[in-house]
């Protein structure tokens, strides 16, 4: 026996202002609305310690860092990515559409999606000029980065120092994972 089910198609308008009341984060794609899983410890202070270092560099430039619940408005899309840095002033209180940079660490459930699904989606945003995937179940980050011929991949590992250009930013790839060490 076939089961059929009609999709209904939320406006972004609905999306936005159930978001707002909602206990729970949900993406949205084309009028669709997904819930969003919770992350583990490991995940939690991979991202915690890489947004720490980079609010500290930030400070008193026109960039700012936002973990988890800034969503990213890409056309009819809103991701929730775990930290997205935006170099603009004004904008949205809920979203941002002109990130530079944005981090996506990888989890066994969404590793997939962060690099295609999302990649290619955030890759269409004319200003982000880098995207960043931090593994959590070893030490190694994949910075996809914008260049005057496409985009280029470079991979980290425990011996590297990463670097966005966007940003004028470096930090030793292990200081990402120092607190997260004793959990890998």
């Amino acid at each position: 026996m076939s089961l059929k089910t009609q999709l209904k198609y939320i406006p972004i308008e609905d999306y936005l202002e159930g978001e707002e009341l909602s206990d729970i984060k949900h993406e949205y794609i084309d009028g669709q609305v997904y819930a969003m899983v919770g992350a583990s410890r490991r995940h939690n202070r991979i991202a915690l310690d890489f947004a720490s270092a980079l609010t500290n560099h930030l400070r008193g430039s026109p960039c700012k860092a936002y973990i988890s619940d800034m969503k990213v408005r890409i056309d009819n899309v809103f991701y929730y990515p775990d930290m997205v840095i935006a170099c603009h002033a004004g904008g949205h209180d809920y979203y941002e559409t002109e990130p530079v940079v944005i981090v996506e660490v990888l989890s066994p459930s969404t590793e997939s999606k962060d690099r295609l699904e999302k990649r290619l989606t955030y890759q269409r945003l004319a200003s982000l000029q880098e995207y960043v995937l931090v593994a959590q179940d070893k030490v190694q980050v994949d910075i996809y980065r914008r260049t005057a011929e496409g985009w280029e991949l470079e991979q980290c590992d425990e011996r590297d120092v990463l670097r966005l250009d966007a940003l004028d930013f470096t930090l030793p790839v292990l200081d990402i994972y120092r607190d997260a060490m004793n959990i890998i």
